[in-house]
């Protein structure tokens, strides 16, 4: 059975946490769907890195708002919800992976060779 560590426990818990409260505090309408993909949390717990993919949205716009004018209130929202002594600080980061899979499907898909039926 493998183990996790504490901050790979309280990294998985601020990722479902900030999931519900984005769902919640920030409009779909205006900024796209925004799914908290990945987080990384330092061995301190003060300081974490929150990947987020956006459908639908200007990748940009959203992650400078996140960063901007939500992160106050996200943090809030976290600290209401986690058990830790201490909150981290929030920095969200565009995770381009999802596109990326994506641009490098439709090249595999391009260049496969039609089989003959």
């Amino acid at each position: 059975m493998k183990e996790f560590s504490r901050t790979q426990r309280v990294g998985e818990q601020i990722q479902r946490e900030l999931s519900s409260i984005i769902h919640k505090e920030v409009s779909t309408k205006t900024f796209g769907m925004i799914t908290v993909s990945a987080v990384d949390i330092s061995p301190d717990l003060k300081q974490a890195k929150i990947y987020v993919t956006i459908l639908a949205g200007d990748e940009k716009t959203t992650v400078k708002y996140l960063n901007n004018e939500m992160r106050g209130k996200l943090r809030y929202g976290l600290s209401q919800r986690l058990t830790t002594r201490t909150t981290p600080q929030l920095y969200f980061i565009h995770d381009g992976s999802v596109e990326y899979a994506t641009r490098l499907s439709a090249l595999i898909e391009s260049v496969k060779p039609e089989t003959e039926e």
